[in-house]
């Protein structure tokens, strides 16, 4: 059973983002900078052993899709925190990278710039 996804609380919304660096229907009227949320992931032994059954298969990996969209949400999730904490209401120019930091372990990261937007006139 896969876990819940963290539900955002925070004044900014999943329509206030977006991978363009213009948000329509609004303007940036300041720029606040890069912010990014980080998570690090790493999968048990037990689902290690299970998503290997599944590769014998072939087909959708579900275990790994799974952790996968998890740890993307979570760093999505943590970006809109830190750009509240810098006081935007809106996230442009929305990036993800992954890395592996060791084996099995792996980093991903989300990033963009919060801005402060208001509607256009």
């Amino acid at each position: 059973m896969a876990t819940p996804l963290p539900v955002h609380s925070g004044h900014i919304t999943h329509e206030m983002t977006t991978t363009a660096f213009t948000l329509a229907g609004y303007q940036i009227v300041r720029d606040l900078g890069v912010v990014m949320g980080i998570t690090v992931r790493s999968r048990s032994i037990f689902g290690f052993i299970g998503a290997s059954f599944e590769t014998l298969r072939g087909g959708n990996i579900r275990r790994f899709t799974e952790l996968c969209n998890r740890a993307r949400s979570e760093a999505f999730e943590l970006m809109l925190e830190h750009a509240e904490q810098h006081g935007g209401n809106a996230i442009v120019g929305i990036r993800y990278d992954a890395n592996e930091v060791m084996q099995g372990v792996t980093e991903v990261l989300c990033y963009g710039t919060a801005v402060v937007v208001e509607p256009l006139a």
